[in-house]
């Protein structure tokens, strides 16, 4: 394992990245449209997050240049952040949620019908939609394993782009 780690370089794991990525949305589009599970607007958000640490990430994996693949795999830790704001947001809400649930507009209902600085703040206050848990693997919700990937996906870059930064120096 360790051979591993010390063989790993940034623009592979970058690749691995986008990889999960487009494994975890097409499982979430398996759960969609064959098993009929509809997704709340945080879990719209977080697939959206998803896309830009795919794109950034595959945008890495095939720059030959060292100061795009730090800048991009940056921007990717950047969205897996907010990804993994987003998941926890929503496995909070699940584990806590509101007393009054009201299962208000959809994410592009709310896009579209109020401007974006009132739609986003609508959007992590969550309805009744994103506190129901239909989905669990070994305990965990949905939301509970995007909030891992994203994490662990954040920490690989991050050690990797430290580790770069050490080797440098």
């Amino acid at each position: 394992m360790l051979t591993l780690w010390k063989n790993l370089t940034l623009p592979r794991a970058a690749g691995a990245v986008a990889l999960l990525c487009a494994l975890m949305l097409a499982f979430g589009m398996y759960l969609q449209h064959i098993v009929g599970l509809v997704p709340c607007p945080m879990c719209i958000v977080q697939r959206y997050a998803l896309i830009l640490v795919a794109a950034t990430a595959t945008i890495c994996w095939l720059s030959g240049r060292k100061g795009f693949q730090n800048a991009f795999a940056g921007v990717a830790i950047f969205f897996a952040g907010f990804g993994a704001f987003v998941a926890a947001r929503q496995s909070f809400l699940q584990w806590f949620p509101p007393d009054i649930q009201s299962c208000g507009r959809d994410f592009y209902g709310m896009v579209e019908t109020f401007p974006l600085q009132r739609a986003i703040p609508m959007i992590f206050k969550g309805s009744g939609d994103c506190t129901k848990i239909d989905w669990t693997f070994l305990g965990g919700s949905i939301a509970n394993w995007s909030f891992v990937a994203f994490v662990a996906m954040a920490l690989c870059l991050a050690a990797l782009l430290l580790r770069g930064k050490a080797q440098a120096s």
